[in-house]
């Protein structure tokens, strides 16, 4: 079936045709989901397991590395990481980026794990396995309230996530800063001695007097009636009058007589959020999978709008991470990038087609995209910065279809062929070169897309995009493209219209030029031989960055304490902070500067983009997020903060960041040791770390296990324990109950249960003194005597957490980066020092690198590992093409003209090396070689059908193809200014790297590839003359 005869015989149905279809487009275009960055699988899940008491090294002991032997059955793992903390364990389980379906994964991870369960010790919690951490929340809000309690702005979150999670595209709705609500019962412990009560005999009568369990039933007659007996605690009053029975006494008391009783908030609090300085609670919506960002903003802001309009005033919502606005605000940027390159484009084609020539070439560009969007919404490929960057990237080569097309048909009508039979032959002569070309071009971008890494997921998109595009292209171009030229171009029969058509403008140079080269094919090829080497010498003078940060309006700052420290004095650095931050917010005065943030004191929030990697919490620590007026401003702000908190707190690691793009690292520069001996290993730390701080580029050198904390132990005698009556089990259980607080009982308000917690005053639990002479009970006499009698109270100090990776104690020394040095510099300057250092360590410590070198590696690796299925198909659909050897060579050696281009013209935009840059240079691959196959099936054509010389069908074809390829060159230099201009730091060394490697590879292709034709075929120029009507 021939296509084109068919679109031109059924026109009118071949035109509504086209019409629905662009109609239907531009409904896919408005229905198509829109995300900021396309994503990548999280392959990472938490086991997390809670041992009261329990020291670093038992947790390790006992918990974690019982769970890291289970988890290493895991056929699918790539590597785990523990990290035991006091009454903590955390076991990463990190699975290889060549699995994409986790489900039954995390599936078997839990059989795996239940079946270590039994093997824990006794008080510890059953282990929790928590594979959903990878959820992105991407709207979140801070709930405030002058003069509201926490327990009230929880009331009011609670009904807020009840009304958001109605809505279709919500999946999850998290509250994060809530306190949990506590009932204290605190006693004086010479008081409860001279009663001669036990603080367990306190927590059973307590227990006994607040149940609520059936009584059963009883019939009467022909009805049963239940029986309920009350007794359960309906107020804080009931707790206070439930009275008590003194031991061997009739006397009985009121609780309140020898306890104080109040309600508060569990104490310490494990986290908090601050909203701009003022207590409040964040709510944090995500999204389902497959829905629409901006649909979801919509719905959230009209559901939050209804909500507060039913609350009382002083109750505030605020916006403080929005990202369906952030995902608008992007698209639309890129769009207009997409219409603008659009323009140039077309303004291009007119100018160098003429007018009739130019419409018909430029409607396929609004044509081909438009299908191209219809295509991707029924493939599930939604609009991003990644999606429209190649549909940018692919517009000048789309564009080559329509060019050669209608080219070749004003040829043939010129030549006396009607227009149908000029359409016809033309699409029939070109429809397998373009089918090829637009096929390498795309197998060019397939090791993108097979890429087993989270960058290849990131960007696969560009493979996609591309290939729909060009394929797209190809058909509108067998069918549009000739029914336009019949309708539209109206071309006279010339006779000899080609004598003097080469005679004129450029082509007298070019050809004398190309007849130079010729004559000295070799010297031409050392030449460029010899340039291509020295772009690889020329490359040590690109700076190389693997991933440049985001260019959103908001960044991240970590405040950490030392290990150990109070989440209350971490409160109060970060008070500290705020009001600093004042000083740096926006006003009449100041347009620019800081507009609002959010403070998560104790955690890091949660994962409000996918690119940030929530940590575990902890007290010493906590997250600002915040927002500016631009991303022009962050790099002030981010040294102004850290320069201030250096200064005023001198023991505080702040770490101002900008939001990444892409996977996330902790350090740009980072080097991890392995090693069993912790002392050994801090020695080899220490070396690593001052050679580290003396490199000028570097600051903020740490490690992450942090200093060394300080442990109270009691160490039981137990002669004198047994002669007083008490046993280990007894002063443990004294200590929990008199310290950290026993949970009684649960007191229950309508639908909450709040737990009733029994615990000596806080003065007592404050004061070394008091606590060595806490008092000791004896659960089965009562006997009680103080702690001091029977057991020694001394302070060591211990590592504050101990880090493991594939059950190898692990640890990551690393270094943020100065202004604009880069981590490879960094990496640079300590390699060869490492190196050489590491022979000297013991046997059994090894290191590796992390960071940028690691990441950048893998990503790399995981690309040029398809390397080899993307030339394979390459030069499979070459030989079929050309049904030749040596053709395929002559096109393929054509890729390294284009990188000799690319390193030049970084080199003039003081541009950088990176990811983005290395896809340019394969995309780049897949253009150049559509050139090289033009002139190639050009030279072929002249010898073949116009029985032309080889020495003259060189040079005719390459005349004959001088246009076409500068054309294409032209559109799609062009077309990726937009990118360059606005698509941000990200694009810019993407689209510098692909015009000037496409400029530079242009020329050369012009000239190279006939010299090599001409060595290859061994045709010789010597005493050859150009006649120029030589020709067909």
């Amino acid at each position: 079936m021939n296509i084109t005869r068919l679109a031109i015989q059924n026109n009118r149905t071949t035109l509504v045709f086209l019409v629905v279809l662009l109609l239907v487009g531009l409904q896919a275009y408005n229905n198509i989901p829109r995300a900021y960055d396309p994503g990548f699988i999280i392959r990472s899940a938490q086991v997390i397991t809670y041992f009261p008491g329990g020291s670093p090294e038992r947790v390790e002991k006992l918990i974690s590395d019982k769970i890291e032997k289970v988890v290493q059955e895991l056929p699918e793992l790539d590597f785990v990481q523990s990290e035991s903390r006091t009454g903590i364990s955390i076991v990463t389980v990190n699975i290889k980026e060549s699995y994409t379906n986790m489900r039954p994964i995390w599936d078997n991870l839990r059989r795996k794990v239940d079946k270590v369960t039994s093997d824990l010790p006794e008080g510890a919690s059953t282990p929790n396995v928590n594979d959903e951490f990878g959820d992105v929340f991407g709207v979140v809000m801070a709930l405030t309230g002058e003069g509201y309690s926490y327990a009230e702005l929880k009331d009011v979150a609670d009904e807020v996530r009840d009304e958001l999670l109605r809505i279709s595209e919500v999946a999850k709705v998290e509250i994060s800063g809530e306190q949990e609500e506590r009932v204290f019962v605190e006693y004086n412990n010479a008081r409860l001695s001279e009663l001669n009560l036990a603080p367990l005999q306190l927590s059973q009568i307590l227990a006994n007097q607040n149940v609520v369990i059936s009584g059963g039933s009883v019939r009467l007659g022909r009805e049963r009636i239940e029986l309920e007996p009350s007794g359960n605690f309906e107020s804080i009053e009931d707790i206070r009058r439930a009275t008590i029975l003194l031991p061997n006494s009739d006397d009985v008391v009121y609780l309140e007589d020898i306890a104080h009783i109040h309600r508060g908030y569990k104490d310490p609090q494990t986290s908090l959020v601050r909203s701009s300085g003022v207590p409040a609670l964040a709510v944090s919506v995500s999204m389902r999978e497959g829905g629409n960002n901006i649909k979801l903003g919509k719905e959230v802001l009209a559901t939050i709008e209804r909500f507060q309009a039913q609350q009382p005033i002083g109750l505030e919502f605020e916006m403080l991470n929005f990202s369906p606005k952030e995902v608008e605000d992007k698209v639309n940027d890129f769009v207009s990038n997409l219409v603008q390159a659009i323009v140039v484009v077309a303004a291009v084609m007119l100018f160098s087609l003429g007018l009739r020539t130019g419409i018909v070439v430029s409607t396929l560009i609004p044509a081909s995209m438009i299908v191209t969007i219809f295509v991707m919404d029924q493939l599930g490929i939604g609009l991003d910065q990644i999606s429209l960057a190649a549909l940018i990237i692919a517009l000048g080569m789309l564009v080559d279809n329509g060019i050669v097309m209608s080219e070749s048909i004003m040829v043939e009508m010129k030549e006396g062929k009607s227009p149908m039979d000029a359409a016809i032959h033309s699409a029939n002569e070109l429809k397998v070169p373009l089918l090829t070309s637009s096929l390498t071009t795309s197998a060019a971008f397939l090791p993108i897309y097979l890429a087993e890494s989270a960058m290849g997921e990131y960007t696969a998109a560009l493979f996609q995009v591309v290939t729909i595009t060009l394929l797209c292209s190809w058909v509108l171009s067998l069918t549009m493209i000739p029914l336009l030229c019949m309708i539209f171009l109206r071309v006279k029969k010339e006779n000899n219209a080609g004598d003097d058509e080469f005679n004129s403008g450029l082509y007298p140079y070019y050809r004398r030029f190309l007849l130079t080269l010729l004559r000295h094919r070799l010297l031409t090829i050392a030449g460029v031989v010899v340039l291509f080497f020295g772009s690889i010498q020329a490359l040590q003078l690109v700076p190389s960055i693997f991933f440049p940060p985001s260019d959103r309006p908001f960044f991240k700052l970590e405040i950490e304490l030392p290990i150990g420290t109070a989440i209350e004095q971490t409160e109060l650095v970060v008070d500290d902070v705020e009001q600093h931050l004042n000083t740096l917010k926006i006003s009449a005065d100041k347009p620019e500067g800081v507009r609002n943030w959010m403070a998560y004191v104790g955690s890091s929030g949660p994962r409000f983009l996918l690119t940030h990697s929530p940590k575990p919490s902890s007290p010493n620590f906590s997250l600002l997020v915040i927002n500016t007026t631009g991303p022009d401003v962050n790099g002030e702000l981010m040294d102004n903060l850290e320069s201030y908190i250096n200064a005023r707190h001198p023991d505080v690691k702040a770490t101002a960041r900008l939001i990444e793009n892409g996977k996330a690292i902790n350090n740009p520069v980072e080097v991890r040791v392995f090693g069993r001996d912790v002392d050994k290993l801090f020695t080899i730390v220490e070396a690593i770390k001052q050679k580290l701080a003396s490199v000028d580029g570097l600051k903020n050198v740490s490690d992450n296990w942090g200093q060394r904390i300080k442990k109270l132990t009691v160490d039981v005698n137990q002669e004198k324990a047994k002669r007083a009556g008490v046993t280990s089990q007894d002063i443990a259980i004294s200590l929990q109950t008199g310290l950290s607080g026993y949970e009684m009982t649960n007191y229950r308000e309508d639908t909450t249960s709040i737990p009733v917690v029994l615990r000596t005053e806080a003065a007592d639990r404050q004061d070394l003194g008091k606590i060595q002479s806490l008092t000791v009970f004896s659960q089965a006499t009562g006997n009680a005597v103080p702690l001091v009698q029977v057991a020694d109270i001394n302070v060591i100090w211990e590592p504050a957490k101990i880090l493991r990776r594939d059950r190898l104690k692990t640890v990551a020394v690393g270094a943020q980066l100065k202004g604009d040095y880069t981590a490879d510099e960094g990496f640079n300057h300590i390699s060869a020092w490492l190196d050489e250092y590491s022979q000297q360590w013991p046997s059994g410590f090894y290191f590796e690198y992390g960071g940028e070198m690691e990441s950048s590696g893998e990503s790399s690796q995981s690309i040029a590992d398809k390397l080899p299925i993307a030339i394979f198909i390459i030069v499979i659909l070459l030989v079929m093409q050309f049904n030749s050897l040596r053709k395929p060579f002559i096109i393929l050696s054509t890729i390294p003209l284009g990188f000799i281009g690319v390193v030049w013209g970084l080199v003039i935009a003081k541009s950088f090396f990176g990811f983005m840059t290395l896809l340019g240079i394969i995309s780049l691959a897949g253009i150049v070689i559509n050139n090289a196959i033009v002139l190639l099936e050009r030279i072929k054509l002249e010898i073949e059908v116009n029985g032309l010389a080889p020495q003259s069908a060189v040079i005719e074809a390459a005349q004959r193809r001088m246009r076409p390829i500068l054309l294409t060159t032209a559109t799609t230099v062009f077309g990726l200014l937009p990118l360059y201009l606005g698509g941000g730091e990200m694009w810019e060394p993407m689209a510098v790297g692909i015009m000037a490697g496409l400029m530079f590879s242009t020329l050369l292709t012009l000239g190279f590839i006939p010299v090599l034709y001409a060595l290859l075929y061994k045709v010789s120029y010597s005493g050859f003359t150009y006649a120029s009507s030589v020709k067909a």
